[in-house]
């Protein structure tokens, strides 16, 4: 059984299904508050509208048929009927007013008559007016009076949709949040819901930082989140939602919602994979991958696996694999690795194909000369193009190499371990990548005893402008023959063997290498007897060249006159046109009226400045100095002046 309360309460709010009206009990007019989109409603029991409502109550619609009093407490004929309804209209935006009433009816929006017909009636009659509702809050208010009879009376107020009507964008939505899972990869956007009436829906934009948005949008929805599966790529994502309405209108997009995603994206695939059979191993090869910081490179006897790891992390895109018999084929895989640790999918195979059995050919031209410094071997190469070098025994006729032969990958071969006056055979073979031996060449050579003559002794070198410069001294003979001169030999990074740079000449203390090369060279020299042979070799003497040999002298330098005044003057100093690019290090210069020696100036442009103390003529002369500051030969600039006190 109800308490007196439980029946009041439940009598306060009645919900109408079939009209959709939402009744509260008669109350005063102050004290209903209806929330739009309810329009709050008050009965009146005169034709006027005015004092006290008999009733008020919210309703969801305005539709109704009284064919009696509309409510308890009021007349059947001669009653009025207000209903108020504030809401956001968002953009706001055409709408159609729709009337259908009998008797009297009046709305309003904002307090500004749009429609009126008001008189006694004895049929329903309808109307419409169009009318454009700004943005934001706005009132409606519908008036209707009934004077006899039946009471009609019906309103609604619709957007207006067709695109050639409605220009109105909707408003951006606003309260738009995103929250990132980095575990899952997975972003979530969401917003408030918008307040126009003709609202779709929303669009949802997605951009890499730094670029545009696309035109199509990542995502369309009704609802007020969306949930997108970001790219995992480490990179910085920016979202944005647009409302759009039924017209199509599009509203301005949210403040861009920043995403900073975790990199699982791995890099692509490396590609052009090879395996190459060298000297001993295979040298796998791949181009560089985009983003990869490092490379895993794996190894099978199969072309299906299983995979042996060769290396997880090169950071080159070569390998050489030193762990495998290369007279087996072998299949090789490279994957790339990121900054962030994601592996690539596997590349495509690459194999070193089946072993190489065929020998290459044998070398031609063998030839061997001996000096007292050891002996020179020289070949033509093998007309094999895979040939990876040449196996080279030496020994004395009738025995064998003991320590077996020296791998050489290019066709000469000093041999400074021979001995002197001892028949030695030498014998090259060819040899390919997978280990085949040529057919082997041999020749024979006997390294010459040395002359009784002294050894040069002291022997030291440096680069001048006009060739290395190597000074050395002769002993005087003690149990030894005389000298007659001397022959100096040289030897470069480009080959092991020794050439002659110059011929016995009458200075036996100094030589001028005028084809000394640029970088390192190194130098020997030996005593000859007079019967021309060599004596033992003198220590070596390494020389290195930053700058060439000059072949001509320094030409004159250009001189520019700045300032000339009665006892002073100011000269700059630039190198010949043909000796540009020469190394000019500097300039020697002397003024004939002064007293003193030959001034230097270093750098390749100059000033020269000088006060004269004396009147009278004076001649400037300027020598150019090289890259090792001398200027022998060089030709001097003059230019004169005459000075007055």
């Amino acid at each position: 059984m109800r308490t007196a309360r439980q029946t009041t309460v439940a009598a306060t709010v009645v919900l109408a299904a079939a009209g959709g009206l939402l009744a509260t009990a008669p109350t005063a007019s102050a004290a209903v508050t209806c929330a739009g989109p309810l329009f709050k409603r008050e009965y009146f029991a005169n034709t006027t509208l005015t004092g006290t409502p008999k009733r008020t109550d919210c309703d969801s619609a305005v539709n109704e048929h009284w064919t009696g009093a509309p409510a308890s407490g009021l007349p059947r004929d001669r009653f009025g009927v207000r209903w108020t309804v504030t809401r956001d209209f968002g953009s706001g935006g055409p709408f159609t007013l729709s009337v259908a009433a009998r008797d009297g009816v009046r709305v309003y929006l904002d307090g500004v008559r749009k429609y009126s017909v008001w008189s006694d009636l004895a049929a329903v009659r309808k109307g419409a007016v169009d009318v454009t509702v700004p943005k934001g809050r706005h009132t409606l208010r519908v008036d209707f009076v009934n004077w006899t009879g039946a009471a009609d009376v019906a309103f609604s107020y619709l957007p207006r949709t067709a695109a050639t009507i409605d220009k109105v964008k909707p408003l951006a939505p606003t309260g738009a949040t995103v929250s990132y899972d980095r575990t899952t990869g997975r972003t979530r956007i969401s917003w408030a819901q918008n307040k126009e009436m003709d609202l779709a829906g929303y669009r949802v934009y997605r951009r890499l930082s730094g670029q545009a948005f696309p035109a199509r949008p990542l995502a369309a929805t009704t609802g007020v989140t969306h949930t997108d599966a970001t790219p995992a790529t480490g990179q910085t994502f920016l979202y944005e939602v647009r409302a759009v309405d039924r017209a199509n209108n599009e509203s301005p997009g949210t403040a861009d919602l920043a995403v900073a995603t975790v990199d699982r994206t791995p890099p692509g695939a490396p590609a052009a994979v090879t395996a190459t059979v060298a000297a001993g191993a295979v040298d796998v090869r791949w181009q560089p991958v985009a983003g990869a910081t490092s490379y895993r490179v794996v190894r099978a006897a199969a072309p299906t696996g299983p995979w042996v790891t060769v290396v997880d992390s090169v950071t080159g895109t070569t390998r050489q694999d030193t762990a495998v018999d290369i007279r087996q084929q072998w299949y090789y895989r490279v994957a790339a690795r990121d900054a962030a640790g994601n592996l690539s999918a596997a590349s495509a195979t690459g194999t070193t194909g089946a072993p190489d059995v065929t020998a290459p050919e044998p070398v031609t031209s063998l030839a061997a000369a001996g000096t007292t410094a050891g002996n020179r071997v020289t070949w033509t190469a093998s007309a094999s193009a895979d040939t990876v070098g040449y196996e080279v025994f030496a020994a004395p006729v009738g025995e064998s190499d003991q320590d077996g032969p020296e791998f050489v990958t290019g066709t000469a071969l000093h041999d400074a371990r021979a001995t002197a006056g001892v028949e030695t055979v030498y014998r090259v073979d060819a040899v390919d990548a997978y280990g085949n031996l040529s057919p082997a060449e041999s020749v024979t050579v006997t390294r010459p005893v040395p002359a009784d003559v002294p050894v040069p002794a002291s022997v030291t070198g440096a680069p001048e402008d006009d060739g290395n410069h190597l000074a050395f001294t002769l002993p005087e003979p003690a149990d030894t023959g005389q000298a007659s001169g001397h022959r100096v030999y040289r030897r470069t990074a480009a080959s092991p063997l020794w050439t002659v740079v110059d011929s016995p000449d009458t200075d036996p203390g100094t030589v001028i290498d005028r084809t000394a090369p640029l970088g390192r060279a190194t130098y020997y020299v030996v005593a000859l007897n007079e019967a021309g042979e060599e004596g033992a070799p003198s220590a070596t003497v390494d020389v290195v060249r930053a700058a060439p040999v000059l072949s001509t002298p320094l030409s004159a330098p250009r001189l520019t006159v700045v300032q000339d005044v009665r006892i002073a003057v100011k000269v700059d100093v630039r190198p010949a046109v043909a000796d540009l690019g020469k190394g000019v290090s500097g300039y020697r210069w002397r003024f004939s009226c002064v007293p003193g020696t030959w001034q230097t100036t270093l750098g390749e442009t100059v000033r020269i400045e000088q006060y004269v103390p004396t009147s009278g003529p004076c001649t400037l002369d300027v020598l150019a100095l090289g890259h090792y500051g001398s200027s022998a030969d060089s030709v001097p600039a003059s230019t004169e002046f005459f000075f007055t006190r």
